[in-house]
């Protein structure tokens, strides 16, 4: 359990103690791409101390959100428990409600290829028409692939962790080079079209209408927000 306790009985309180700790979400974030060693962990948060990684691990484990477990030719790796997994539309609406606050990033903001499969996670449209992209942000390439509906996400770079899976085959249809820019598309507030003439993105193989595609399958409608009078 958290060391601190909030003394209301309630479900929000409880839920809060369990994973309101500093990192904690991040961690179980990354762990809904996909099980991770210590140090998969430790390069994907790479800011996080390693003592407050490790109190916050134990605090989960205790708290019966994450366990660790062998796996094989990975060693012991720390994965989700279905209780913990049972956060991933809590944490997909959180991604969601968090986009419409996002500006520009800071210096020394940093995309990583689990934070990035969120995202795209997040902003993914149910019944979106097939696709088959690679997104490049930075040094981070993933190959995103939506088959019936479906969204399968890979890690190119940097190299997956050996739990990352199989690599799918062939080339991708379209490959596309973003910035920090590319919320705007995904917010709808450019289109293709615009995007490519602002040079918020580049395409390096596909053509504006595979760019579009990408647009309407990964979205984020807006949210009113209040304005301070």
């Amino acid at each position: 359990m958290a060391a601190r306790s909030y003394g209301q009985y309630c479900g929000v309180t409880t839920a809060v103690e369990l994973v309101g700790e500093r990192w904690a979400m991040l961690i179980i974030r990354d762990l809904l791409v996909g099980p991770r060693r210590y140090t998969d962990l430790k390069q994907g948060l790479p800011r996080i101390p390693t003592n407050i990684l490790s109190t916050r691990l134990k605090e989960l484990q205790e708290g019966g959100v994450v366990r660790r477990v062998p796996l094989l030719n990975c060693g012991l790796v720390y994965e989700l428990t279905p209780y913990g997994k049972a956060l991933e539309p809590i944490m997909l609406a959180l991604g969601r409600w968090g986009f419409q606050a996002m500006g520009d990033p800071d210096e020394g903001d940093v995309v990583t290829a689990d934070s990035l499969t969120m995202a795209l996670r997040t902003s993914f449209q149910d019944g979106a028409d097939d696709l088959d992209v690679e997104l490049h942000v930075g040094d981070v390439a993933l190959r995103a692939q939506v088959s019936g509906g479906e969204l399968i996400v890979a890690q190119l770079a940097p190299p997956a962790p050996p739990v990352g899976g199989r690599l799918p085959d062939g080339e991708a249809d379209a490959v596309i080079v973003a910035g920090p820019g590319i919320r705007r598309l995904i917010a709808g507030e450019v289109t293709a079209a615009e995007a490519v003439a602002q040079d918020l993105v580049a395409m390096v193989r596909g053509d504006e209408r595979m760019l579009e595609l990408f647009a309407s399958a990964f979205h984020i409608a807006p949210i009113p927000m209040g304005v301070l009078s």
